[in-house]
């Protein structure tokens, strides 16, 4: 099967160049592949499956659906199903939005919820631009793609974008959040910054595809009091920190913000195609077919959907990430404290990076300034590929992102024990280990 996908699939396929399984049966955090190996899973569907493979509860909920004879296929009918979604998703969301929420079902993938998204604020202000920041990652398509920070040809502003470990200003902390604040602050205010006020700004929590690399919550509060004090529409990307994945139902909450559209997807279709744009109903403007999907009305993914949302509240499974992540953390930075090459552990709740550098090579610095913190070493995207391949042979899969791929990520599901944290503690570790002796015995600089 592996040969005849490679000789029939795209070149653009990703995740089975990496990963050369077959999985043929799921549960939970395990998946078992057609040679008998089993793997713990901590890619989790991209962040999709908030309750592992084949939850009994999503399994139940699409059942009954099938055994209805309700329609699977309603384009944007009023559906019991849709309605039971629409109920518990404003049930979940925070109290300034859903009192005066509108709901918009686009195509089934995020990167159409953010099209929608940007054409809506496009049409209520009858502005263009748009504020992002680096690294972001906002989908494939072409306005999300626009909003990316790996974009090249673009028409959006970009705003630098916390980032600790790198801080673009060279301070970190809250110096760096603060200049980057200012930074934002200074473009939109000088009449001459070339940046005219934008339709709106789009951010993510904690950026994903970036690295993990939590916003700082006061940061947060500033970008919503920069665009609410000038009319501009925020948009955050909840596509993967929603439905209780960074500790909070929703990765805003833990900023105490209100944005004024939010866009999700993943784990809000329980692991079916779903995707979504909530705002405010003083944005809802669009004229009728203004944006529309033939597959919008996935009944089968609300219902796994209403039944994943009402299990992580009820459950409450987003206070189980956070004291879980917060454990999970404090192991993983002692491998920093024993491996060179690990740089930064960082995340929140379940939403984890370790952060590779080649522990070779210094930090490309010209001039010495002592009163800032020395620069972080290089990213080494081939330790950070080494250390995936290692983790794939002890049966535990993890992705990579970040700006160079030299970020380990780790995304179980919400639903993961103490125990299977501790399984793929050790297996990481242990591949982590691996990879660090063996770049320690090979002459010459690793591989970076």
């Amino acid at each position: 099967m592996l040969r005849r996908q490679a000789a029939r699939e795209s070149s653009a396929r990703t995740y089975a160049r990496a990963l050369p399984i077959v999985p043929v049966r799921a549960r939970g955090l395990t998946i078992e592949g057609a040679d008998g190996r089993r793997y713990l899973d901590c890619l989790s569907g991209a962040g999709a499956l908030a309750l592992g493979h084949n939850h009994p509860v999503v399994l139940e909920a699409v059942r009954a659906v099938l055994d209805s004879g309700a329609p699977l296929h309603a384009l944007d009918l009023a559906t019991p199903v849709k309605d039971a979604f629409v109920t518990e998703l404003f049930r979940t969301l925070p109290p300034g939005l859903a009192d005066h929420a509108r709901v918009q079902f686009c195509g089934p993938a995020g990167t159409d919820a953010v099209e929608a998204a940007l054409k809506l604020v496009r049409t209520a202000t009858g502005r263009t631009g748009i504020l992002s920041f680096t690294g972001a990652y906002h989908g494939m398509t072409a306005a999300a793609q626009d909003a990316s920070g790996h974009a090249t040809d673009v028409h959006v502003t970009r705003l630098p974008y916390p980032y600790d470990y790198r801080c673009p200003f060279g301070t970190g902390g809250e110096t760096g959040a603060e200049l980057a604040a200012r930074w934002t602050e200074y473009l939109l205010d000088d009449p001459r910054s070339g940046v005219p006020t934008p339709a709106a700004m789009i951010l993510e929590p904690v950026q994903g595809e970036g690295g993990v690399i939590p916003a700082p919550d006061p940061w947060l509060r500033r970008m919503r009091q920069i665009t609410a004090d000038r009319s501009i529409p925020l948009i955050a990307d909840e596509i993967q920190t929603g439905v209780g994945r960074t500790g909070a139902f929703w990765a805003v909450e833990h900023s105490g913000i209100t944005p004024d559209v939010m866009v999700l997807s993943k784990a809000i279709g329980g692991s079916l195609p779903l995707a979504v744009v909530v705002y405010r109903d003083d944005l809802d403007v669009w004229e009728p077919g203004a944006h529309a999907g033939t597959f919008r009305g996935n009944q089968l993914a609300m219902a796994a959907g209403t039944a994943t949302l009402a299990y992580v509240r009820r459950h409450r499974l987003a206070d189980h990430a956070a004291a879980l992540g917060t454990r999970m953390l404090t192991q993983l930075r002692t491998l920093a404290d024993r491996f060179p090459c690990v740089g930064d552990v960082r995340g929140r709740g379940l939403m984890i990076g370790l952060e590779v550098v080649d522990p070779e090579r210094e930090a490309a610095e010209t001039v010495h300034r002592p009163a800032l913190p020395r620069a972080p070493r290089p990213a080494a995207p081939g330790l950070a590929a080494a250390i995936r391949r290692e983790c794939l042979k002890r049966g535990l899969i993890v992705e990579l992102g970040g700006r160079h791929a030299s970020v380990v990520r780790l995304l179980p599901p919400l639903t993961i024990t103490d125990e299977q944290a501790s399984a793929v503690l050790d297996r990481l570790a242990d591949a982590v280990e691996a990879v660090a002796r063996g770049a320690a015995d090979r002459p010459g600089r690793p591989n970076s």
